[in-house]
């Protein structure tokens, strides 16, 4: 295929290891994160896309990659468990950034269950990659070409939800979302590395005040880590119909919706060459939508940008 404007036509890896630490949004627990630089060309051992290490269990190392077949349900977030049963939560901004920045292969190790949330965007998971520097390999990029229509929906739960892939020469994205006080919000756009960094990255998790609590004590009962991390400087918090200290970007809600399904849509292995359509996404929306197109193999191929 031809080379895509703003994307790169290599495979990539990062030029050296990055390092972070930060807490769970939903366990409240302390996480050292290294995301480790693959170390040869796809198909070896040390390039296999994007694989999640647990370095802090008991019976040694576990790798856990990133798969949509791997993906357990879990509330406001995506969770991977291998089934050694070792599990990684909340993998979905950093996946996102590390897909938009072009990174194909790397290990992402951890001394606990979740990735850090960190500011509750994936801007501080850009920056630092971008630190790192990144270096190409040897092998084409690779993209997944959507060849035809994939369509999911739930009207089961009240407010409908609906999900559509279809071809696209580039990867596009048309959200619709809304939330009471807030009105109707949409975003589309074509997105690249640079357009993501700036226009989706800043993007926080966002949620009520009032709902917090009753889902902390809620997870507390029934043993399920949920929002024990959450805090101010990590979350775009809604008190009434104002986000405290305001929001970072016009329709920031709507925006990281879509940071959540480009983190989510990054388990099917490479960006999409297709145009994503979505009306009130979740998480388990976009696993729906990204297993439906992996289980349909009429619906997409790889395609290899030429030399």
């Amino acid at each position: 295929m031809t080379p895509l404007a703003g994307w790169s036509t290599r495979q990539g890896t990062l030029a050296r290891t990055l390092e972070m630490q930060g807490h769970g949004l939903h366990t409240g627990r302390r996480v050292r994160v290294r995301i480790l630089p693959a170390t040869g060309d796809p198909g070896s051992a040390d390039a296999r896309g994007i694989v999640f290490r647990r370095i802090d269990l008991e019976g040694g190392a576990a790798d856990i990659p990133a798969d949509p077949a791997l993906r357990r349900a879990q509330p406001l977030c995506t969770m991977l468990r291998a089934s050694d049963a070792a599990g990684v939560r909340t993998v979905e901004h950093v996946l996102a950034a590390l897909v938009m920045c072009e990174i194909d292969h790397a290990v992402v190790e951890l001394d606990a269950e979740e990735v850090p949330i960190l500011d509750g965007s994936a801007t501080p998971w850009i920056d630092a990659i971008r630190a790192c520097g990144r270096i190409e390999l040897g092998s084409p990029k690779r993209f997944i070409r959507v060849l035809g229509p994939v369509k999911v929906e739930d009207g089961a739960r009240g407010a409908r939800r609906e999900m559509r892939i279809e071809p696209a020469a580039r990867y596009e994205v048309i959200v619709h979302n809304d939330l009471k006080g807030f009105g109707d919000m949409t975003w589309s756009g074509e997105l690249t590395p640079d357009v993501f960094a700036r226009e989706i990255a800043p993007s926080r998790s966002y949620g009520r005040v009032k709902w917090a609590l009753p889902a902390m004590l809620a997870g507390y009962v029934k043993r399920t880590p949920i929002l024990r991390g959450a805090r101010l400087s990590c979350t775009a918090s809604i008190v009434g119909n104002r986000v405290i200290g305001g929001m970072r970007l016009p329709d920031e809600f709507v925006r990281h919706r879509v940071l959540d399904l480009v983190g989510d849509m990054a388990m099917a292995g490479a960006p999409l060459l297709g145009r994503v359509s979505a009306l009130r996404p979740s998480h388990e929306m976009n696993h729906r939508l990204v297993s439906a197109l992996m289980a349909d193999r009429r619906a997409w191929e790889w395609a290899e940008c030429a030399a």
